[in-house]
Protein backbone atom coordinates (compact mmCIF):
# COMPACT_ATOMS: atom_id res chain seq x y z
CA UNK A 1 0.00 0.00 0.00
CA UNK A 2 1.16 3.58 -0.55
CA UNK A 3 0.23 6.66 0.94
CA UNK A 4 -2.08 8.96 -1.19
CA UNK A 5 -2.36 11.67 1.08
CA UNK A 6 -2.56 13.18 5.00
CA UNK A 7 -4.81 14.97 6.66
CA UNK A 8 -7.10 16.03 10.25
CA UNK A 9 -10.15 17.13 7.61
CA UNK A 10 -13.10 14.58 8.00
CA UNK A 11 -14.56 15.94 5.74
CA UNK A 12 -11.96 16.10 3.15
CA UNK A 13 -11.46 12.56 3.86
CA UNK A 14 -14.72 11.32 3.73
CA UNK A 15 -15.41 13.27 0.31
CA UNK A 16 -11.71 11.28 -1.11
CA UNK A 17 -12.71 8.57 0.08
CA UNK A 18 -16.14 8.53 -1.91
CA UNK A 19 -14.31 9.74 -5.04
CA UNK A 20 -12.26 7.14 -4.94
CA UNK A 21 -14.82 4.48 -4.29
CA UNK A 22 -16.70 5.81 -7.09
CA UNK A 23 -13.60 4.95 -9.61
CA UNK A 24 -13.63 1.47 -7.91
CA UNK A 25 -10.44 1.91 -6.20
CA UNK A 26 -10.21 0.42 -2.28
CA UNK A 27 -8.55 3.33 0.18
CA UNK A 28 -7.82 2.67 4.08
CA UNK A 29 -7.46 5.52 6.78
CA UNK A 30 -4.65 4.60 9.12
CA UNK A 31 -4.03 6.42 12.11
CA UNK A 32 -7.92 7.00 12.94
CA UNK A 33 -7.81 6.01 15.95
CA UNK A 34 -4.49 7.39 17.33
CA UNK A 35 -5.47 10.79 15.53
CA UNK A 36 -8.99 10.84 18.01
CA UNK A 37 -6.65 9.61 21.31
CA UNK A 38 -4.44 12.70 21.15
CA UNK A 39 -7.34 15.26 20.74
CA UNK A 40 -7.58 18.30 18.76
CA UNK A 41 -4.18 19.63 18.64
CA UNK A 42 -3.39 17.57 15.03
CA UNK A 43 0.02 16.17 15.75
CA UNK A 44 -1.05 12.88 13.78
CA UNK A 45 -2.58 13.07 10.77
CA UNK A 46 -4.59 10.10 9.25
CA UNK A 47 -3.22 8.78 6.62
CA UNK A 48 -5.04 8.09 3.23
CA UNK A 49 -3.54 4.66 1.53
CA UNK A 50 -4.27 2.99 -1.39
CA UNK A 51 -3.21 -0.46 -3.55
CA UNK A 52 0.25 0.32 -5.14
CA UNK A 53 -1.35 -0.66 -8.48
CA UNK A 54 -3.83 2.06 -7.86
CA UNK A 55 -1.63 4.86 -6.59
CA UNK A 56 -1.21 6.73 -9.81
CA UNK A 57 -4.85 6.40 -10.65
CA UNK A 58 -5.74 7.90 -7.21
CA UNK A 59 -2.99 10.32 -7.44
CA UNK A 60 -5.18 11.85 -10.91
CA UNK A 61 -8.09 11.58 -9.10
CA UNK A 62 -7.01 13.97 -6.22
CA UNK A 63 -5.06 16.07 -8.54
CA UNK A 64 -8.49 16.67 -9.82
CA UNK A 65 -9.99 17.59 -6.30
CA UNK A 66 -7.62 19.82 -5.64
CA UNK A 67 -8.00 21.50 -9.16
CA UNK A 68 -11.59 21.76 -8.71
CA UNK A 69 -11.26 23.45 -5.26
CA UNK A 70 -9.03 26.02 -6.48
CA UNK A 71 -11.13 27.34 -8.97
CA UNK A 72 -13.92 27.69 -6.31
Amino acid sequence: MKELMRSNDPVRISYILAMLAGEDIEAVVLDEYTSILEGSIGAIQKRVMVLSEDFDRAKRILADIDEGEAEA
